[in-house]
């Protein structure tokens, strides 16, 4: 058995040792650029650390086992693997010849030529959710809190200060008449919002259920807008969504599609997986068994 480890921030070759114990594996250290006589990889980290391998890890095509390490770990709760104790039974059971690996999408980002509305490649491959309007500038706070205070709660203590200065914007979303339209994307809907988020996963922002119908391979997003919506009532509601409660308010809009277009009428940020991707306009769409990976 070969495999490489990548470490994120925090983590280093002291955290592979109970992967080493028992089992004869040959480890490269950091990320390989070559998948030639690899098993598979090791990522110690949270979803900063994927995301920012991801494009990488999606050409090598080796299987991918998460190790949750960082201050985010949404994409490894996502994989139930809530603790290092689940991906170390993972691992041992993968390196027995378990076969639980499981091919899922990836989220794909592909900023557009604001002129003509033509895709600007290469995209950019996000595991977690996508996100722009208030979801945006919370995650831009929460990136500048201290790297504990964001593992336990940052998301939520951010939101407070970004409410406070924002104001709703003019959001407008296209989507394909059907999965094989090449570049046919009909108005789906406009109007004022909060927030826009596009989801791969179910959770994110620390355990959020934003999305709870998602699935990992059904070559979908989950698309959940939140309209114009008092400010108070934000804040009032905002704790349903660590339940999947919030789909039952009339402000909340969720739909699933392959690809949409996404433009505002100022261009914004849009951020994944926690980091700042790009800036609106934007197609985000999913990336169809982009990824095979390592579950318990």
């Amino acid at each position: 058995m070969r495999a490489a480890a990548i470490f994120g921030l925090g983590s280093s070759t002291r955290n592979l040792k109970p992967f080493e114990q028992g089992l004869n594996t040959e480890w490269v250290i950091g990320q390989p650029g070559d998948p030639a006589g690899l098993d598979a990889i090791l990522v110690f980290g949270g979803d900063g650390t994927v995301h920012r391998h991801l494009g990488a890890l999606v050409k090598l095509g080796l299987p991918v086992l998460v190790v949750p390490a960082g201050s985010g770990n949404d994409f490894a709760r996502a994989l139930a693997l809530y603790r290092v104790s689940d991906s170390l039974a993972a691992w041992r059971r993968f390196a027995s010849g378990g076969g639980n690996v499981r091919t899922i999408d990836l989220g794909l980002i592909t900023p557009l030529d604001p002129a003509g509305k033509a895709p600007l490649p290469p995209g950019r491959y996000y595991a977690c959710v996508a996100g722009v309007g208030l979801d945006g500038e919370i995650s831009r706070r929460a990136n500048a809190l201290p790297r504990w205070l964001r593992a336990h709660g940052g998301y939520a203590l951010s939101l407070p200060g970004a409410l406070l200065g924002f104001r709703p914007f003019h959001l407008k979303l296209s989507t394909p008449q059907n999965d094989d339209a090449a570049g046919e994307f009909p108005l789906r809907s406009q109007q004022p919002v909060t927030a826009a988020v596009f989801a791969n996963t179910p959770v994110y922002g620390g355990g959020m259920r934003i999305a709870p119908r998602a699935k990992m391979a059904d070559g979908q997003l989950d698309v959940c807008v939140i309209r114009d919506i008092a400010k108070l009532k934000l804040l009032g509601v905002f704790p349903s969504v660590y339940f999947g409660r919030h789909l039952g308010i009339r402000e909340v809009e969720y739909f699933v599609t392959p690809r949409v277009r996404v433009e505002t009428e100022q261009s914004m940020e849009l951020y994944a997986d926690g980091e700042y991707v790009c800036r609106t306009p934007v197609e985000v769409g999913a990336a169809r068994g982009a990824m095979r990976v390592v579950v318990p």
